[in-house]
């Protein structure tokens, strides 16, 4: 008994990259084909509303980080790589949009008749984010990603070499 007691834990934390790869690509991608879906030029019309420089060009840009990167860490492929922009977007959206709302993601104005009416989020989302991504590209992609399989093939051949 207590063998597994000291085992378990080793043996099933090895699966939590997979599950924040999950939750955290699933999450870019459904931002990125919302914008898709919308019309980049609706997103670009609001990036232009904020003052970013060249917001069709950005807006293209930022839809296909979240869709190619949310994919890329869904999959497990080139995390670390695919972090860095998509930690750029996290960063200007949080520090262009969120900011100003404080930390907390909910805000509760209000119960009516219609139901809850909410402010607008703070930055705390796009936080928890971030320190998925920070902990994915540090800790590694874990079982089931592109990135373990390259360092298995090249270990492989390492070895024979």
């Amino acid at each position: 008994m207590n063998h597994i007691i000291k085992t378990w834990p080793n043996s099933q934390s090895q699966w939590a990259p997979l599950v924040l790869r999950s939750i955290v690509g699933y999450g870019f991608v459904a931002h990125g084909y919302a914008k898709l879906a919308r019309g980049p030029h609706i997103f670009a019309a609001t990036l232009q509303a904020l003052g970013v420089p060249a917001p069709h060009l950005l807006a293209w840009a930022t839809i296909l980080v979240e869709l190619l990167g949310g994919l890329a860490v869904i999959v497990g492929a080139f995390v670390a790589i695919a972090s860095i922009p998509m930690s750029v977007v996290l960063i200007v959206a949080m520090s262009s949009v969120h900011l100003p709302y404080g930390f907390s993601s909910i805000k509760l104005l209000a119960v009516t008749a219609s139901g809850p009416q909410f402010g607008p989020p703070g930055y705390e989302v796009d936080l928890l984010y971030l320190a998925c991504l920070a902990a994915l590209a540090v800790g590694g992609s874990g079982p089931l990603s592109i990135d373990r399989t390259f360092r298995k093939v090249s270990a492989r051949k390492g070895a024979t070499a």
